[in-house]
């Protein structure tokens, strides 16, 4: 539930743009209809990105990992993202199928700048495109196909006020409530979260792919 306005909130556009003003030409020009050959080394690069969707359900926003250039650039208006294994719940595939429209952010690792697509999606299971995605003999149960529609570069200051590639700034994973522990508070004990955590690393090792 959205809190009642309260005096000070931003209602129309007029005012937004009063705010902060217009873009700069830079902001503008880095935009394209397609993957330019300097936006293509940046996804090839990338092991980690974020996809967002939205459906009847609500948004979604899915971290996705994998080796650095497991998103295939096909062409310059075409990506292609492996299904990997996860937890099943599926909410980005069932809101493809009911609107297309995705956005992504890649990150790389130790740089700044990250990497905006957006464009239509749609799921596939071509034997082809399974087998050209497999590891270890796995083969991902379905590829997203991405047609593309704008790619930007995002300048760096996010990532450097986070901190994000400090080794300094990062956290202990034992200063943190354990996914075995939130899972035992949240199902009130259904779930076993001491028996979660034990099993975690090898479940990780087995069901990567």
């Amino acid at each position: 539930m959205t809190s009642a306005p309260d005096g000070h909130d931003v209602t129309d556009l007029d005012a937004l743009l009063r705010l902060y003003g217009e873009p700069g030409a830079a902001s503008l020009r880095k935009e394209v209809d397609h993957v330019h050959p300097h936006y293509r080394a940046l996804i090839e690069a990338s092991p980690f990105f974020v996809l967002a969707t939205s459906g009847p359900a609500g948004l979604d926003a899915s971290p996705r990992g994998d080796q650095a250039g497991a998103v295939v650039v096909d062409d310059a208006r075409t990506l292609l993202i492996p299904d990997r294994r996860g937890n099943n719940r599926l909410d980005s595939l069932r809101n493809i199928l009911a609107d297309p429209r995705v956005a992504l952010l890649f990150l790389i690792p130790g740089v700044g700048e990250t990497l905006r697509v957006n464009g239509r999606a749609r799921v596939t299971t071509d034997p082809e495109l399974l087998a050209r995605f497999a590891v270890d003999g796995k083969a991902p149960r379905t590829v997203i196909r991405v047609s593309v529609e704008t790619v930007y570069f995002q300048c760096s200051r996010a990532v450097v006020r986070a901190g994000l590639w400090d080794p300094a700034r990062q956290v202990r994973r034992d200063s943190l409530p354990s996914t075995g522990t939130i899972l035992s508070d949240l199902s009130r004990a259904e779930i076993d979260g001491g028996a979660y955590d034990r099993d975690l690393p090898t479940r990780l090792a087995t069901t990567l792919y």
